[in-house]
């Protein structure tokens, strides 16, 4: 319900403003990426009643992209790998809290002939980055105005994981700006992203859009809208013969099924 939303605030967005709406399917993580399951988002946008334009892009397909800024800032001293697992990050005592959890402690930074065959990610060197600017990066969103980026607040974060080409950070960062992407509509839960998305347009020479966090969907205990609410899938509802246009009209009315939750401002 939570996707239907956002998706909606999307469209809406674009089509209000004579924009184009683009779809974009991030399946570059081999584990969880199907098939079948690319073809449940595109019917449960047309069941919502939402079109898209143009072609779909699919990351899979701009892999060379995500690798060449790699290569770039690899070049320029600003990435390293990293062999650390999950388990040792969060066994550190170093280990800092920041706006996305744990924070690494930068146990790998630094180390001189990495044997690059055992499983690693690449991580920015968040220090090294911030380092090349002399002012100070801001971007603005419709509902908190101009926010001043800070991204050390994140620490050195995954722009290639260990299990796939590329983290969520850099690939959509690349990809709104290939895609000509001027106005970014997503949830508020992704705001904290935001800061090092800005450090890496800056990074790489890139664009900056605008940005728009909407509101999330909550459960009745006031968190976001999880699984754990209960509540079904839009492919459920679809089998059920739940009207998608009439649902989505609801959600833009901030009104949602009796014991799902509600638009929280």
């Amino acid at each position: 319900m939570g996707h239907a939303f956002s998706a909606i605030a999307a469209h809406d967005f674009a089509r209000a403003r004579g924009g184009a709406f683009l779809l974009r399917i991030e399946d570059i993580d081999g584990t969880r990426s199907r098939a079948e399951h690319v073809e449940t988002i595109l019917a449960d946008l047309r069941w919502l009643g939402l079109e898209w334009d143009g072609d779909v892009l699919f990351q899979s397909a701009r892999l060379d992209a995500y690798q060449a800024a790699l290569d770039d800032l690899r070049e320029r001293g600003l990435i390293y790998p990293c062999f650390c697992t999950r388990a040792d990050i969060a066994a550190s005592a170093r280990a800092p809290h920041g706006p996305e959890g744990l924070v690494y402690p930068g146990t790998c930074r630094g180390l001189v002939g990495s044997d690059l065959t055992k499983p690693h990610c690449w991580r920015l060197d968040m220090g090294a980055a911030l380092d090349t600017f002399t002012s100070s990066l801001s971007f603005t969103d419709s509902r908190f105005g101009t926010i001043a980026a800070d991204p050390a607040a994140h620490g050195d974060v995954v722009l290639a994981r260990k299990d796939a080409p590329a983290s969520y950070h850099l690939a959509v960062t690349i990809d709104d700006a290939a895609q000509g992407v001027t106005d970014v509509v997503r949830g508020e839960d992704l705001l904290p992203a935001t800061h090092v998305h800005r450090l890496l347009q800056e990074l790489l020479g890139l664009p900056v859009p605008r940005y728009h966090h909407h509101r999330l969907l909550t459960g009745p205990d006031g968190e976001r809208l999880a699984k754990r609410h209960g509540a079904p899938t839009l492919a459920a509802l679809r089998e059920t013969g739940v009207d998608g246009r009439a649902l989505a009209d609801a959600l833009r009315r901030g009104e949602v099924p009796v014991g799902i939750g509600a638009a929280k401002d």
